[in-house]
């Protein structure tokens, strides 16, 4: 066993043999130089964590010209200091390592993603992972979820805090993450932890009016597919957005008229059977008819998507044109008057409102909605098991009536289905 000072001089003069030989240094225990048949030359650092009888480990300095021969003796210093302090150099670059890749902030937020959004919040998945993507991912890259501090997150806040909404929900699906990882034992805490949330987003209360209405749906045949009769099913239906938009037409019954939405696409887990109106089954009969169906719906399959394997997606886009669109129409009687802001959602709370105004009866119009709260919370929600269908059905077929009424100009009545939804 070849010893002697590792030096540039000495590892210059260092030449290859038929086989790996070492040389090692007499002034620094365990500091050595490697050297190949194929002239490669390599410093090391060897250890026992413990006494003789534990096993012999080795670190791998670094190569030289990458490194010399003085800086990797500041190296194997500083490894040996750490030995010394019952600090496993090996160990600890595993881990390092491990930091580096495997709790790297943008792949594990695909981890993050798959491992609990999309079991845990089934119906937000796809906005809560969008907030992610486009406000935090950027800021953070690839830095190790340990090395994440609460400047950190402050940064990431920082462009949405006039945004109400935004704000907190990018703050709850960030703390859910590092909640999970803290689950996982990927980190010991979040960085969270102790942070006061953004307030939350009023309540909001925008109800469409009926020449709203009337212009929002004209304006979505320059929207096209697919934003455009998704829309309008949205409108016609009280639906969530994304009930709509990952819609399978395994889910749909034609014969029945009937939709059944699965618990597990679900906000609140219900499954729902949601009465399909004449409007909503035109829609979608133009929307099997699109799809190449000869005759009938397709038994299977996404009913809104542009790849044919995953639901769509763009939807502010989409709203930006739809507003647009929305803008250029002709008002009646020449009238210039803008329509208030107003979002997707708002078209749910302006049916369950128009509902009201129809007559429907309170838990109708929940149970349209797919509501457990009101009218059948509590012990009464134990015991009340009844469906509605039939009135949900004539509910529905009112408000389509109504909707129609909007756009023709008709004098119909709806007193013949609220007959029924009284009833």
């Amino acid at each position: 066993m070849a010893t002697g000072r590792i030096t540039k001089s000495s590892t210059d003069a260092a030449q290859p043999g038929e086989k790996d030989w070492m040389l090692w240094d007499d002034r620094l225990s365990g500091f050595g130089l490697k050297v190949t048949p194929a002239g490669a030359k390599v410093f090391v650092f060897q250890y026992r964590m413990g006494g003789r009888g534990s096993p012999v480990r080795r670190f791998t300095v670094g190569k030289f010209g990458n490194l010399t021969a003085d800086g990797a003796r500041k190296v194997a210093d500083g490894l040996a200091l750490k030995v010394a302090q019952g600090i496993d150099p090996q160990r600890e670059k595993v881990e390092s390592v491990r930091r580096s890749v495997d709790l790297a902030f943008k792949p594990y937020v695909k981890r993050f993603h798959e491992g609990c959004l999309l079991k845990e919040w089934k119906a937000t998945h796809k906005d809560s992972h969008s907030l992610l993507l486009r406000y935090a991912v950027p800021v953070l890259g690839n830095k190790p979820l340990t090395d994440i501090t609460r400047k950190d997150i402050k940064a990431i806040l920082a462009p949405v805090l006039d945004k109400t909404a935004t704000a907190s929900n990018l703050f709850s699906v960030l703390r859910r993450l590092f909640s999970w990882a803290v689950e996982h034992e990927d980190i010991e805490r979040s960085p969270i932890d102790g942070m006061k949330p953004p307030p939350l987003p009023k309540a909001r209360d925008r109800v469409l009016t009926d020449w709203e209405l009337a212009l929002v749906w004209r304006a979505t045949d320059g929207l096209g597919y697919p934003f455009g009769p998704m829309v309008r099913l949205l409108l016609l239906t009280g639906a969530r957005r994304e009930e709509i938009a990952a819609l399978d037409w395994s889910e749909l019954d034609r014969k029945g008229r009937m939709w059944s939405l699965p618990a597990a696409r679900s906000k609140n887990n219900k499954p729902l059977e949601a009465p399909l109106s004449n409007m909503a089954i035109a829609e979608l009969d133009d929307l099997a008819i699109r799809s190449g169906k000869d005759g009938g719906w397709p038994s299977r399959g996404l009913v809104f998507s542009t790849t044919g394997h995953s639901s769509v997606s763009g939807y502010s886009r989409a709203k930006r044109r739809l507003d647009r669109l929305i803008a250029a129409l002709p008002r009646e009687n020449d009238s210039t008057e803008a329509m208030d802001p107003w979002r997707l959602h708002d078209l749910r709370r302006t049916l369950a409102t128009g509902l009201q105004r129809l007559g429907v009866r309170l838990e109708v119009t929940e149970a349209v909605l797919n509501h457990v709260s009101g009218s059948k919370s509590g012990i009464v929600g134990v015991y009340q098991r009844h469906e509605w269908k039939d009135e949900k059905a004539a509910a529905l077929e009112a408000w389509a009536r109504h909707v129609e009424q909007l756009l023709t100009g008709a004098n119909r009545s709806n007193v013949i289905e609220l007959e029924r939804v009284r009833a």
